[in-house]
């Protein structure tokens, strides 16, 4: 059985920091910080949506999570400023060990990346790192209407990659999304990039854990035996 490779894309192949050092401009030395509070509102926000029921574009969730951001600090930004900066995380920069990764992983795996983005988002960030072409497939939340992590939606992610009867692991940086994974029963690889990160004590384990990128085939060859 061909085990299938579905990667998360926001803090797993692309960097949402990179947005800090735009932001200087715009906060100075609270980029850095904005751009963190702007990730874990953007998260936040789509969790949220989620368990509501009342689904939007994830784009509509990181627009919402800026303006959350730069008001906590009391800026203002102007609607042409704030599409700049929308149009900028289409653009955000890939880590270092992402192309080189699924290069080493293109033909040896099914690859897809898979994504609470939508598919425009998707083309766009992945297209501008070179990315894209490396992948079989995208999946995104957007087909069903829901966000990670919902159960549906991992279930969604097995038929969509067509690794129903077949394993199917996720590899992500997000210790929730691979809780959620875990949980829904996939095997899932927790990309642990910072050190002090601590994944959370669910009694949810991953399947393994790796410092980056470069790990992924011996780590693959090991979960297959």
């Amino acid at each position: 059985m061909t085990m299938h490779l579905a990667f998360d894309v926001y803090g797993t192949l692309v960097d949402p920091m990179g947005m800090s050092d735009l932001l200087r401009q715009d906060a100075g030395e609270q980029a850095e910080s904005i751009a963190a509070l702007w990730r874990e509102k953007q998260l936040e926000f789509s969790f949220r949506k989620g368990l509501m029921k009342a689904y939007e574009d994830f784009g509509v969730c990181t627009r919402q999570a800026l303006r959350y951001a730069m008001a906590t600090r009391k800026l203002e930004l102007s609607q042409d400023r704030e599409d700049e900066l929308m149009a900028a995380y289409l653009a955000l920069p890939a880590f270092e060990d992402s192309l080189p990764a699924l290069q080493a992983l293109k033909g040896k795996y099914p690859l897809f990346a898979f994504s609470n983005g939508s598919y425009p988002a998707l083309e766009k960030v992945l297209g501008h790192n070179n990315l894209l072409d490396q992948f079989d497939g995208l999946v995104s939340v957007d087909d069903i209407k829901s966000f990670k992590p919902d159960p549906a939606v991992y279930t969604y992610a097995r038929r969509a990659t067509g690794a129903w009867d077949q394993p199917l692991c996720l590899v992500s940086s997000n210790a929730w999304d691979v809780i959620g994974a875990r949980a829904a029963g996939l095997q899932a690889i927790w990309v642990q990039r910072d050190s002090d990160k601590v994944f959370e004590d669910w009694g949810i384990e991953p399947s393994a854990v790796i410092s980056n990128l470069a790990e992924l085939p011996t780590t693959l060859a090991n979960l297959q035996g």
